[in-house]
């Protein structure tokens, strides 16, 4: 007996999902058989992917909204592709590309023209990841030649402060004292004293 399954994937937690998990809607997908993955589809190392190919089997149906949601690697797509196809015998429909439905059971002419349509978009996915990842270093480069600074900037201690980090050590005067006097709160106190006793 067939069983229906779908696959959502967003790239980061702060994306939504919700329009991926509108589109099967219509097709009665039960909610315990829609895996969500809210990761990078740089590999196929997914909690909830790995979850769904234990229990697909032979003559089931997945359902993906593109297929840059499977993954955004050429060559791996192309492999899980064949894995769940044909390995599994697994029919799988593409709703932004219908022409990628490979239910089992299919001609080999449309079997044959799903390959190509799959090669194509899986080279413009590629194609698509390759060129953000570009344009991010060429905008990374060019803030840095502007002078932005990137990552955490080092705490900068105040005027005086070796001189009131002695005295509270001393106790000459309170923590609280020492942080007031240096112009943050005793937590910032601890935190870089902390530091500086590793350096």
């Amino acid at each position: 007996m067939q069983t229906i399954f779908g696959y959502v994937r967003v790239s980061t937690q702060e994306q939504n999902e919700a329009r991926q998990l509108a589109s099967p809607a219509p097709y009665d997908i039960p909610k315990r058989n829609i895996y969500l993955d809210k990761q990078s589809g740089k590999d196929f190392d997914r909690p909830a992917y790995c979850r769904i190919l234990r229990r697909l089997k032979h003559g089931d149906l997945l359902y993906l909204k593109s297929i840059d949601r499977l993954g955004r690697n050429y060559d791996e797509v192309i492999v899980q592709w064949r894995s769940l196809t044909r390995g599994k015998g697994v029919g799988s429909k593409v709703l932004d590309m219908p022409l990628l439905e490979t239910t089992y059971g299919k001609d080999p002419l449309g079997t044959f023209i799903s390959d190509i349509v799959l090669r194509l978009m899986s080279f413009c996915v590629q194609l698509e990841r390759d060129n953000t990842l570009q344009r991010q270093a060429e905008g990374i480069a060019a803030a840095k030649e502007r002078g932005v600074r990137f990552g955490c900037e080092a705490a900068r201690l105040p005027d005086g402060f070796e001189s009131v980090y002695l005295r509270w050590r001393a106790g000459e005067i309170s923590a609280d004292e020492a942080a007031a006097l240096c112009g943050f709160s005793r937590r910032t106190l601890y935190k870089l004293t902390e530091a500086l006793r590793r350096e």
